[in-house]
């Protein structure tokens, strides 16, 4: 009989549970809401693996009360939420998934963009309380014969690039000091942000991208812009929003990713900030990126083998590094 404990933090799909189910005693979580600090614990003192969500996150004092943990499957892309130096100093290899959330989340980012800019939040609701016809009203912008510029040129940047490129953008601008790519203006950050009538946000979250978009660089920023943020939420200051949408220095902002996300972070704000949650121009989902039926079951599944390869000791494809790649 097979004593392992492999735990997960959020429910999977029964085909994914059947298949940790072969590997070991298998303690999941109903959902959705994540368990407690203090449940997790409980849970890890005798468990083998963990299977993890973007609810969850791991530091040293965690695995402190883990003796047996050998690896954490991440069924996510951005790790920023796992101490993973902590883990290697504890002998617990960390996987996560690469690339099965790019295209939805580029995808989305697209939505953002066109809700912010076409206003349809607002159309919505002025709908809905009573149509009558068309008024000449709600005035936006589109994405045909705009300036548009993507921030961070890893896989989510350069899909968000592609289908950009569909829209007859006027130019498409790209800020990566590490990538080159054809078609597309490579410019400084501040040209970018000074020049763009949309600015997509698709950076990771390292030590030198939290606030990277801070009241400076949204003052240099043209008037009117759009930002979309489908990165990580703490690459934006979301005070320097709020008070760049009140001044009207920026149009408005699109985010499915919030500073109250990065769990690591230890004076991360609690709740998203009100200024932006009580403003008719923002656009705001909650983290639905991947949130495509098809694409969860396929990160869900990697996730898996990920974690059933390495208990077995099998060679790891997707191990994530210390130092995270471009978004």
């Amino acid at each position: 009989m097979n004593h392992r404990k492999i735990v997960v933090t959020q429910p999977v799909h029964e085909e994914v549970l059947r298949k940790l189910q072969a590997e070991g005693e298998v303690i999941m979580n109903p959902g959705p809401d994540p368990w407690s600090p203090s449940q997790l614990r409980e849970y890890l003192v005798d468990a083998d693996a963990m299977m993890a969500f973007m609810t969850d996150s791991v530091t040293k004092e965690s695995l402190l009360n883990a003796p047996r943990l050998k690896t954490i499957s991440c069924a996510l892309k951005g790790y920023d939420n796992f101490d993973l130096r902590a883990c290697a100093q504890a002998g617990v290899s960390v996987t996560f998934v690469p690339d099965l959330l790019t295209e939805p989340t580029a995808e989305l980012a697209i939505g953002l963009a066109i809700a912010a800019g076409r206003n349809v939040l607002q159309g919505d609701a002025a709908t809905r309380a009573g149509y009558s016809g068309w008024r000449p009203a709600l005035y936006g912008t589109g994405l045909h014969g705009s300036v548009a510029s993507v921030i961070g040129l890893g896989k989510v940047g350069q899909a968000i690039l592609a289908r950009l490129a569909g829209f007859g953008c006027a130019r498409l601008l790209g800020v990566d000091p590490s990538v080159r790519l054809d078609q597309v203006e490579l410019v400084t950050l501040d040209e970018a942000v000074s020049t763009s009538d949309y600015v997509f946000l698709a950076v990771p979250l390292v030590s030198d991208t939290r606030h990277l978009v801070d009241s400076r660089m949204l003052q240099l920023s043209k008037k009117g812009q759009i930002l979309v943020n489908v990165g990580r939420g703490s690459v934006v200051d979301e005070r320097a929003v709020v008070d760049a949408l009140a001044n009207e220095q920026l149009g408005a902002y699109a985010a499915d990713v919030y500073e109250m996300e990065d769990w690591l972070l230890p004076d991360r704000p609690r709740e998203i900030h009100p200024g932006l949650t009580n403003n008719a121009r923002t656009v705001l989902t909650p983290h639905i990126g991947s949130a495509v039926r098809r694409v969860r079951f396929e990160i869900e599944m990697r996730a898996a083998e990920n974690l059933v390869r390495s208990l077995r000791g099998e060679s790891l494809s997707d191990v994530a590094v210390e130092a995270s790649a471009a978004a």
